[in-house]
């Protein structure tokens, strides 16, 4: 998720102060990610050193309110029209757990997987139980709301369905015959390189 830019995107719409950007991001996001004002204001001195805002007029208050530059409109621009591309290389610990656990002799990994089903499960639950915050019902607070608090339960689901899927295939597979011992030949120096899977 992209404080950076979602800052920015709020800002295009006019000069705010730290709280009240914290403030305007929790409306839009459902109050899913709570920001604390301390990284607002360094995501702010980033992007005053970037030269994307700049600081403006301070209230009555003490209140300093930051604008966008121009600069920081065409960044926001290019980031609304432009895709989330989510890169193969993204560790997922669940994956690499599971895979981990797959080659180890002794290791139990049936249990490891019902385990996680069962907290992924309580956590689908959850979601799908979460109190509507009190906010206008067909408004835009509220169409924000539902579209992070469908987007974690539809993940939510993948990562079940994922589960099950990984149960099946190691169901496949004696453990006694999938069990890597650690390797005899000594490793190269250097990174060694990455295998990603190929995306048709």
């Amino acid at each position: 998720m992209s404080v950076r830019q979602s800052l920015l995107a709020i800002l295009d719409q006019g000069p705010c102060y730290g709280y009240q950007l914290r403030h305007e991001f929790d409306r839009r996001t459902g109050s899913t990610w709570p920001l604390n004002v301390g990284q607002i204001y360094n995501t702010l001195e980033r992007l005053e050193r970037d030269g994307l805002v700049q600081r403006g007029d301070t209230d009555e208050h003490g209140h300093v309110y930051w604008q966008i530059t121009d600069a920081g409109s065409a960044e926001v621009a290019q980031w609304l029209s432009s895709p989330v591309v989510r890169t193969p290389a993204t560790r997922d610990e669940l994956a690499i757990k599971l895979a981990v656990a797959a080659t180890l002799p002794g290791v139990d990994v049936a249990a490891a997987l019902q385990a996680q089903r069962e907290a992924s499960l309580r956590q689908l639950h959850a979601l799908r139980h979460t109190p509507r915050p009190e906010i206008a019902s067909d408004g835009p607070e509220d169409l924000a709301w539902s579209l992070v608090r469908d987007s974690m339960i539809f993940a939510a689901e993948a990562e079940l369905r994922w589960l099950d899927h990984a149960g099946e295939l190691l169901a496949q597979h004696p453990q006694h015959a999938m069990a890597l011992e650690l390797a005899t030949e000594r490793p190269k120096r250097g990174r060694p390189a990455t295998r990603t899977p190929a995306i048709a």
